[in-house]
């Protein structure tokens, strides 16, 4: 298997698109979301994507194979909730390690695929490792601000299950994603730092935070800047920024971790903003553009899309890449 950080040395890498875009394409049922492990389950599931890996494993893979068809580099696991914090809403706990393992070897699987066609380019896969539905730093109650939902211990004990099963699943890196409050994303970080050393591993560790609106800040008002220093304490692949925002609103932040990090800088953009009925508008043609001043910039190592992006978007955007060099990784 190739190395990751010797491809980024020679190309801007593609990350795919949006999981939970492309799964409401193919109208599912409540049935899908059962399908062979949770038929006689108590709770209504429709919604849970992360159990599509299970029930419906076809879904997931013709996903990852059209994104890599549209020229992928990286595809992420189906695992944004699958920790046992987010699926306790739905009383399933104790399928967190399937779930992160088989969504883990499809992807696996797939990307083999791809790289045997082509050993030039070859295929990775991240383990997608969500927020959770729950922050350590705020309290949800505005009556006792004192108070936390979980703990920081929690925390850890739920990632450390869920990168067990991505790493048994064949993940050749971490992605810790849409970060919006940093502390749970250092127990994260600490999580995968006492597995690997429980297991003698070494794995590349990409982590992507999140602002949330214009203010420039996470939802736990930190900036760019100060988001990155928080996490510049392990040797991470990348830092960079997802979600919330569109392309161009996302510029200025990444212009921020351009000059200050020492890591490579990564973004996967929403398709723009939500209109009144939570749908995304954003064409591929319009997306690339507003990407295009990234890489004139020389801003970013790996790009793809977050909510609302699709194939179409990502081979828009793999068409811009191969037109420009990676953004050079300075020694601060």
């Amino acid at each position: 298997m190739k190395d990751i950080k010797s491809e980024l040395e020679k190309r801007i890498l593609v990350l795919d698109g949006a999981m939970g875009t492309m799964i409401q394409r193919y109208k599912l049922e409540e049935e899908d979301f059962r399908k062979g492990w949770f038929e006689e389950h108590h709770h209504p599931l429709q919604g849970n994507n992360d159990l599509l890996s299970l029930t419906r494993p076809d879904v997931i893979r013709e996903i990852h194979a059209a994104y890599f068809e549209a020229g992928a580099d990286i595809a992420e696991t189906n695992t944004f909730s699958g920790t046992s914090i987010a699926q306790a809403d739905y009383g399933l706990e104790k399928y967190v390690y399937d779930i992160n393992y088989h969504s883990a070897k499809i992807a696996r699987e797939v990307a083999d695929e791809f790289t045997s066609k082509d050993q030039s380019k070859p295929r990775f896969v991240a383990g997608s490792i969500g927020p959770t539905n729950r922050t350590a730093s705020i309290s949800p109650d505005v009556n006792d601000p004192g108070f936390r939902a979980i703990t920081f211990q929690e925390l850890v004990d739920a990632y450390k299950e869920q990168v067990n099963g991505l790493l048994d699943g064949g993940v050749d890196l971490l992605l810790v994603e849409t970060v919006f409050d940093t502390l749970n994303a250092k127990a994260a970080l600490f999580a995968i730092d006492e597995i690997l050393e429980e297991r003698g591993l070494k794995i590349p560790v990409m982590v992507s935070g999140t602002i949330t609106d214009q203010s420039g800040r996470t939802l736990t008002g930190q900036t760019t800047e100060a988001f990155l220093i928080s996490v510049s304490h392990m040797d991470l692949l990348s830092v960079g920024l997802n979600c919330a925002l569109g392309a161009s609103m996302m510029r200025p932040y990444l212009q921020v971790l351009d000059k200050k990090s020492s890591f490579a800088v990564s973004a996967h953009p929403n398709a723009g903003l939500p209109n009144e009925f939570g749908e995304y508008d954003e064409t591929p043609e319009m997306m690339a553009e507003q990407i295009k001043s990234f890489l004139d910039e020389g801003l970013v190592n790996i790009i793809g899309g977050c909510c609302g992006t699709t194939p179409d978007h990502i081979k828009a955007i793999t068409e811009l890449t191969k037109e420009y060099s990676p953004r050079k990784i300075a020694v601060l």
